[in-house]
């Protein structure tokens, strides 16, 4: 196992940035993240807000692999990546794919809260009409119950969907919710993510017989090796594998491509192109897709940190929060 660095060295390596966002994406407007020089290059730590600590450990010991242990050796030099659509109005999608210029695939969010199965309808509608032939994937990040989830994805399957990323929360209501799609001749293949990175058995699913694809995220995971053992373990299960970020700044997208880039098996288009939906990114060289690809690096761009220094107060906040992260992976007794 790799060796825990000391905490006092992890905190001097710390910078903690403050990044705005175009549009609000999952409920955030400004992305916080702590960037970790380590020596042999940038890691990210950077989970959301309302993360526990011991959730949270994990995307510590994936910025600390970065920083301190590196990355495995990759099989390929770029991958593949999808176009991400937020929650937003169906007449403000066509200028967002403009910069996706070249993906194939499109991710479209949906089941935001506040709005409507219509809302829903018409982004996804907007994004088949201006691209006719992409693939075309929805994301309810857990938020529909099960009769819900089939009355969405009988109406949506209209537009033609590769597959639909976590339409319910638990694995026994993706059952149910496959069955009903079944009997009914709903053609929307599932896919599983909180199902994965937030289960304690992240296998479960995929016994289960629910899913046809994963979405396998580096940083809940705690790292590209742990990722890649368990993205090893679904395809096992005849599961297709998606690698995907966690809404990174350039320094974490890097560690989703390494993964991507060392899979033994070529992922479908990944969700690792979301640095388009930033105002602007940490690094000079942000690692923004261009024809619909992106290269698999060997460490993570260089960041400018200082350009988005965040208040003291966020400064303190997050501070203390690495640390008591770093207490928890020291107590398990692994970075």
């Amino acid at each position: 196992m790799p060796t825990l660095p000391p905490l006092d060295e992890v905190l001097a390596s710390a910078h903690v940035a403050s990044v705005p966002m175009r549009v609000r994406f999952r409920g955030v407007i400004v992305r916080e993240a702590v960037l970790l020089d380590g020596p042999l290059g940038w890691g990210e730590f950077a989970p959301f807000v309302e993360y526990g600590d011991v959730e949270s450990a994990n995307w510590l010991a994936a910025g600390l692999e970065a920083g301190w242990t590196g990355w495995p050796t990759a099989r390929r030099g770029s991958v593949e990546v999808n176009a991400t659509v937020p929650a937003i109005a169906a007449e403000a999608v066509p200028a967002l794919l403009d910069r996706f210029a070249g993906c194939r695939t499109v991710k479209v969010k949906v089941a935001e809260a506040g709005q409507s199965l219509a809302d829903d309808l018409a982004r996804v509608r907007a994004v088949r009409a201006q691209l006719p032939d992409a693939a075309i994937r929805v994301d309810a990040n857990a938020g529909w119950s099960v009769a819900e989830a089939f009355a969405a994805l009988t109406a949506l399957a209209e537009v033609g969907l590769q597959y639909a990323e976590q339409p319910c929360a638990s694995v026994d209501e993706l059952v149910a919710l496959r069955e009903m799609l079944a009997r009914d001749g709903v053609p929307v293949p599932l896919a599983a993510d909180e199902s994965i990175r937030k289960a304690d058995d992240p296998l479960r699913v995929a016994r289960s017989g629910a899913v046809d694809f994963a979405v396998v995220k580096v940083a809940p995971l705690g790292g590209v090796a742990a990722m890649l053992t368990v993205a090893e373990q679904l395809a096992a299960y005849d599961v297709r594998i998606v690698v995907s970020s966690a809404l990174d700044t350039s320094v974490g997208i890097a560690a989703g491509l390494a993964a991507a880039g060392a899979l033994a098996v070529e992922p479908l288009a990944c969700g690792l192109g979301t640095v388009t939906l930033f105002e602007r990114d940490v690094c000079t060289t942000p690692l923004v897709q261009h024809a619909g690809s992106l290269p698999v690096l060997s460490t993570a761009p260089v960041p400018d940190p200082a350009a988005f220094a965040a208040t003291p107060d966020r400064v303190a906040w997050w501070t203390d929060r690495l640390a008591r992260c770093w207490r928890v992976l020291d107590a398990r007794g692994t970075a």
